[in-house]
């Protein structure tokens, strides 16, 4: 049986998580929340080393701006979502209705595009919320996925 975390170019412990990062070539493609017992993996590449200090940073400083340089792989309404999710700064949110107003969209194809999103913390989509709550996580509506939403909230001072 193979093992899942190795597809990871890194693996690295966060204070609610591991985090599992992918690279093509020097950008970052992606980042998956994975379970607390998830062996780690290091990594001696500077484009790794960097996008692991900068989340480290954002653990040590909610309002720390990430500078990463990221591969996006996804529809044009989804980049727009995206987009939209990164303006949001730390200790605010909105909700899917408020990105589908803006979009012209509706909320349900905003939460689509946030369960989508490939590179979540520093594509922010724990910043939309539900407009009666937290709303889902990593196509999760409870459980330990919307415990880290309700947790990296928390880290920047919001309370759900």
């Amino acid at each position: 049986m193979s093992n899942p975390d190795l597809k990871f170019d890194l693996v690295i412990a966060t204070p609610y998580s591991r985090l599992g990062l992918t690279f093509e070539a020097d950008l970052l493609s992606g980042v998956e929340y994975l379970m607390p017992d998830s062996p780690l993996i290091i990594s001696a590449r500077p484009e790794v080393i960097n996008v692991s200090q900068q989340i480290s940073c954002y653990f040590n400083d909610a309002s720390y701006q990430f500078d990463v340089a990221m591969q996006l792989k996804g529809t044009d309404f989804q980049h727009r979502v995206w987009n939209e999710m990164r303006q949001i700064p730390a200790g605010q949110v909105k909700t899917y209705g408020e990105i589908a107003g803006i979009l012209h969209s509706s909320p349900r194809a905003v939460g689509n595009a946030c369960r989508a999103n490939p590179i979540p913390l520093l594509i922010p989509c724990h910043r939309i919320v539900s407009a009666n709550g937290l709303g889902g996580f990593s196509g999760a509506t409870s459980g330990y996925y919307t415990d880290i939403k309700r947790k990296l909230l928390q880290h920047e001072g919001l309370d759900f």
